[in-house]
């Protein structure tokens, strides 16, 4: 089959700027394109069979000509047919990874790129899936995606968010229930514990995932322990550590929302009595628990991107070491200190020094016992190591 038999438009590369490509890289920029008049008009989200400059097949594409990453390469064959079998194929590829990772069904199921699905997140809580979608190329196709999931998950309940990467992506933003019906937050299943999320009103689609083994680790150091988790959200680390034998936990977030979903959860995990939600700023409590001569044995920082453009950098950084500094002050000796970052503008050894420099302000000395970024349900594209956004540190603090 050709590509002009499934009518689709054929795009040349410039001379010399296919390598990348044809090694494997996903992304093709808009200014290794040969753009031509055709080729400007073509509507975002367009699939496209593209070329070198030479003729040499490269794959399928979806296309849009108004954004630097013009074209997400979906599959190597020019002649590929993007429907609901081709997403079911990589819907039971990748989902069969993460049922060898994970005892119960409640994980990311794709991760864009490294699933080689560029413009879709997957979420998947038991019989609900969420899907996210980013890219007009993948918006053109929300038919097959959901007919895709419906033949391989049959999950009882399917929701759609729309959050456009870029406004050229013209997607309308926006959330949908598209398949089944849901009443309220659902209940997630995660290790030892169980917490709930709120899929239509929460953030992202609902559950952080990605902190799953991070969560896991500091859990070890939980028995007997009393802790702090700044920016709990719907109680994700508190959970775990109360599930692992935590004595006392403070939980402080500024949603009202989160924190409700926060003490359901820990009604549900018998640990009300030694789980306590406060809704206050982050930084303003952390001063005023210093001031108070207030100690934990574990300290988790979790914050929301603080860094969310690269003109952000700068404050962004600034609030790291900030965030280190207070949290620091408030370990015992000899106690664990966790800080993450969600910030894709925040490379990993910028977040590492503004971690130590918070230290040195608080006047702290320790060791890092672990570096790491999110779970394996959130694969790293081996030509894309700067979607590895999330980055997390632990340190034990004398």
């Amino acid at each position: 089959m050709t590509p002009s038999s499934i009518e689709r438009p054929l795009l040349r590369l410039e001379p010399g700027r296919h390598k990348r490509a044809l090694a494997g890289h996903p992304w093709v920029y808009s200014n290794e394109i040969a753009m031509g008049a055709a080729v400007k008009a073509l509507a975002p989200g367009t699939l496209v069979a593209l070329e070198s400059s030479e003729g040499r097949t490269l794959g399928t594409a979806s296309f849009n000509p108004h954004t630097l990453i013009a074209a997400r390469i979906l599959d190597p064959d020019p002649a590929a047919r993007i429907d609901a079998e081709f997403f079911a194929r990589r819907f039971v590829r990748a989902g069969a990874l993460r049922d060898r990772l994970y005892g119960a069904p409640f994980y990311r199921l794709v991760h864009a790129e490294a699933d080689g699905l560029g413009g879709l997140v997957v979420d998947r809580y038991g019989e609900t899936v969420v899907v996210q979608i980013t890219t007009a190329g993948m918006n053109r196709l929300a038919g097959d995606i959901r007919a895709g999931l419906a033949a391989t998950l049959a999950p009882r309940t399917i929701i759609v968010r729309r959050d456009p990467a870029f406004e050229a992506e013209a997607i309308a933003p926006g959330l949908e229930i598209v398949s089944g019906a849901l009443d309220g937050p659902i209940e997630v299943i995660e290790g030892a514990a169980r917490g709930y999320a709120d899929l239509t009103g929460g953030q992202k689609t609902g559950w952080f995932f990605d902190q799953r083994d991070n969560r896991a680790f500091m859990a070890r150091f939980a028995p007997g322990a009393r802790a702090l988790d700044i920016y709990c959200y719907t109680g994700g680390f508190s959970l775990q550590l109360a599930a692992s034998g935590a004595r006392e936990i403070v939980a402080i977030d500024s949603s009202a929302a989160a924190l409700e979903l926060a003490a359901r959860g820990a009604r549900l995990n018998g640990a009300e009595g030694r789980m306590h939600c406060v809704r206050a700023e982050a930084f303003n409590e952390l001063a005023r628990l210093a001031a108070t001569g207030e100690r934990f044995d574990i300290v988790i920082a979790d914050p929301p991107a603080f860094a969310k453009s690269k003109k952000d950098l700068p404050v962004g950084l600034k609030a790291y070491r900030k965030l280190a500094r207070l949290a620091a002050a408030l370990v015992t000796p000899g106690g664990f200190l966790l800080v993450a970052s969600c910030s894709h503008n925040v490379g990993e050894a910028e977040f590492a020094i503004e971690i130590a420099r918070g230290l040195a302000r608080a006047e702290r000395t320790g060791r890092i016992l672990r570096r790491a970024g999110a779970g394996p349900d959130h694969p790293i594209h081996p030509f894309l190591p700067e979607s590895a956004y999330l980055k997390a540190e632990v340190l034990q603090l004398d």
